[in-house]
């Protein structure tokens, strides 16, 4: 019996040490594809691509005439009028950009994971690195390294948990969206309240989240000029206003404690959207704020103003919400081909929409030019 009782005990163990042996032979065979598969997204240049065009687009722009698309694995799209023949700019990086801002017909910035920043010239044809994940971690260091940079002593112990977090976070930097006033001066903002300004064209970055009345280090998705002012809109009901000397953003009150994803104005009108519909309207700067029903209970991803103040925003299940009265009231229709949109952009009677499949044109509804009413 005790022989049988040590065979079975032997043949368990021999079991169990074959089954542990197949665990780790999986386990470094992962680990050598992983290791094999792996692309430094910071060191490959996006590769060019018939289906970019198709394949997700995350933020729109223009550039004079021209419309700017950015969106998965570095791709960068450029049409001119009448916006039907979608060509590919050339990017040092294939990491996946958010966002694209042009000041001017020329010169753009275009932010995205990895704490990317590209800068391009020439209306979106070629872009060139300004700012990584890497870069941005050392700049950190540097610039606090020897003082607090003039933060108040009560706000010190914060600021050197936020740095000491950014630091430790290394290259993993998502930068969500940028504004650049012109040429030279411009912001960068981002996930747990990363941000950078720049007065010099990006040639040089300044950490910038400790100008910023953001505590908790909540996630900023957007920039928005608007009536004036320079905003700034993120999670759990954070809006934020640039102060009239320019060296602070100061954060503003709202009825909603939700995510808000973008910013636009009309006139004298501002407007912060976001999470299951949620649009709210100052007329006073930002001191105080009103709910306006829209109809629609989707999230609202993009937005965009006409020169003539035409306001349209787009929703994640493909409707677009246009207003003609600075922001009181909104019509809604249907996009040509309904998809997940995430950015618009209107440029005389043609409506580009970005999203989950791409980038589709189609006819402005609700402008002066082809009023349905």
């Amino acid at each position: 019996m005790m022989e049988l009782m040590r065979s079975g005990a032997v043949g368990e163990w021999s079991w169990r040490r074959r089954l542990q042996m197949a665990f780790v032979v999986i386990a470094l065979s992962c680990s050598a594809l992983a290791s094999a598969q792996y692309v430094d997204v910071l060191s490959r240049a996006a590769e060019p691509s018939p289906m970019a065009v198709r394949g997700l687009v995350n933020g729109l722009a223009q550039a004079g005439s021209r419309v700017i698309a950015v969106g998965q694995r570095g791709h960068v799209l450029f049409a001119d009028e009448p916006y039907e023949s979608w060509r590919q700019g050339t990017v040092p990086v294939s990491s996946d950009l958010l966002a694209v801002h042009f000041p001017t017909p020329q010169h753009g910035w275009a932010v995205g994971h990895d704490g990317v920043v590209l800068h391009s010239d020439d209306a979106g044809a070629s872009w060139r690195l300004q700012l990584d994940g890497r870069q941005a971690v050392r700049l950190i260091e540097e610039y606090f390294a020897e003082d607090p940079r003039g933060v108040a002593e009560a706000d010190a112990e914060r600021l050197a948990a936020e740095v000491a977090q950014f630091i430790a976070d290394g290259a993993d930097k998502s930068l969500l969206d940028v504004w650049f006033d012109d040429e030279l001066t411009g912001f960068v903002v981002g996930a747990f309240g990363v941000a950078f300004r720049t007065e010099d064209g990006g040639r040089t970055w300044v950490p910038w989240f400790h100008h910023i009345d953001n505590p908790r280090g909540l996630h900023i998705y957007a920039l928005g000029a608007a009536a004036g002012n320079l905003y700034a809109a993120g999670e759990q009901g954070l809006v934020l206003k640039l102060s009239h000397d320019g060296h602070r953003f100061e954060a503003l009150s709202t009825p909603y404690a939700g995510t808000y994803f973008g910013v636009v104005g009309s006139g004298d009108a501002v407007l912060v959207y976001g999470l299951r519909g949620n649009v709210y309207r100052s007329i006073d700067d930002g001191q105080s704020w009103e709910k306006i029903d829209i109809g629609v209970v989707s999230n609202i991803n993009g937005g965009t103003v006409e020169d003539d103040g035409t306001i349209h925003l787009v929703t994640q299940t493909g409707q677009v919400l246009t207003s003609r009265d600075r922001g009181m009231t909104f019509k809604a229709s249907v996009m040509a081909a309904p998809m997940s949109a995430s950015a618009v952009t209107v440029r005389g009677d043609t409506m580009v929409v970005a999203g989950r499949r791409g980038v589709q044109s189609q006819r402005a509804p609700l402008s002066p030019r082809n009023d349905e009413s």
